[in-house]
């Protein structure tokens, strides 16, 4: 009996070490759950997008618009003969540079000189009947009508003889303005009837040009505005002009507004006829905001860009100004020194995490 009590105290004290083991295990299977359940229930961030970036560049802005126009000379005279008669000179080669006032054709003079000579020879005869008059009507032999018919004869015959003259004078051709004769359609022992186009004579410097507008910038296209001109013919070349005339009606067909411009042209290099590329500036800014146009990401009719703010992408709306080839102007939105993601934002969203590989080095303006 004493020895079986022993052994049964002894399997009693030997039992409570299972059952402390088997606590601790289950507890730490539960702290095992509780974790993963814990760590289920935190959704982990996305990996970095990778992206490339690139600076806002401040530099000078000109908002401009593009039309197309004609050249014309500075002044513009097609010379025609008031009097008919037979050429008998040409005094000028074709293509030459002319002054104002140079005789360029002699027609015949005979004819008009004869008729000169016979109304001097009448005004002549009448200034004696005049004469003769006044002195019968100072003895009181002539009647006061006798007298205003004979002196009335003496104008006409002077006025006549006036006209005449000026007929002689027509016979010589000289030109209106300083220019360069174009090509001329007669020779010399032609007949050329009263109004005949003989040659036409263009100044050429400065050389003008028309233009019109759309009717949205009538408001701020104004007289002295500057413009710049390409042509075909010297594609590699620009003209500056100025805006001197403007018309005061709105052409009602197309909506636009017809403008007037000088050009200058020391070397000939533009010739009245050539057509033009004309762009005006309507307003400039110095320190303009631009960035490539590849950072804008245009969304429901809006524009943004993706800014990068403290390894995050910062979805910005922006309002755009100027484009030009490769960058675009923002007139609000971004600032000098902030940086925009130019690759890498298809699926980009705002405040998303950010790896960029690629920071362009850009010169500075000027350089």
């Amino acid at each position: 009996m004493q020895g079986s009590s022993i052994r049964m105290y002894s399997f009693r004290r030997a039992r409570p070490v299972p059952l402390l083991v088997l606590t601790l295990w289950c507890a730490g299977v539960a702290a095992q759950q509780a974790g993963a359940a814990s760590a289920k229930e935190q959704p982990e961030e996305a990996p970095p997008t990778v992206v490339e970036v690139a600076p806002v560049l401040i530099e000078p802005a000109r908002e401009e618009i593009g039309v197309v126009g004609n050249l014309m000379a500075g002044e513009s005279v097609t010379l025609r003969p008031e009097v008919a008669g037979r050429l008998a000179s040409i005094e000028f080669e074709e293509g030459q540079a002319v002054e104002q006032g140079q005789t360029l054709f002699t027609l015949d003079p005979a004819e008009f000189q004869a008729e000169v000579a016979r109304t001097e020879a009448a005004t002549r005869l009448w200034e004696l009947k005049y004469e003769r008059a006044r002195d019968l009507l100072e003895r009181k032999v002539m009647s006061r009508q006798e007298y205003d018919e004979s002196l009335a004869q003496l104008q006409t015959a002077r006025a006549q003889l006036a006209l005449e003259r000026v007929r002689l004078a027509k016979t010589k051709l000289v030109a209106p303005i300083s220019g360069i004769v174009g090509l001329r359609q007669v020779s010399p022992g032609d007949y050329v009837e009263a109004g005949h186009a003989m040659v036409n004579l263009e100044a050429v410097n400065p050389v003008k040009i028309d233009f019109s507008v759309p009717e949205r910038y009538s408001a701020v296209l104004s007289a002295g505005q500057r413009f710049t001109v390409r042509v075909e013919a010297y594609p590699d070349r620009e003209f500056v002009g100025e805006v001197y005339a403007i018309d005061p009606r709105l052409d009602e067909a197309n909506r636009t507004l017809r403008a007037r411009g000088r050009i200058a042209n020391d070397d000939m290099a533009l010739r009245p006829g050539m057509f033009a590329q004309v762009r005006i500036t309507l307003a400039t800014r110095e320190r303009a905001v631009w960035v490539p146009e590849e950072a804008i990401v245009p969304r429901g009719g809006e524009q943004f860009v993706f800014r990068v703010q403290e390894g995050r992408a910062a979805l910005t709306r922006v309002r755009l100004g100027v484009r030009e080839a490769g960058r675009v102007e923002v007139v609000d939105g971004l600032k000098e020194g902030d940086t925009v993601i130019t690759a890498g934002h298809t699926t980009l969203r705002d405040n998303a995490s950010i790896r960029i590989v690629k920071l362009p080095v850009t010169a500075a303006p000027g350089v």
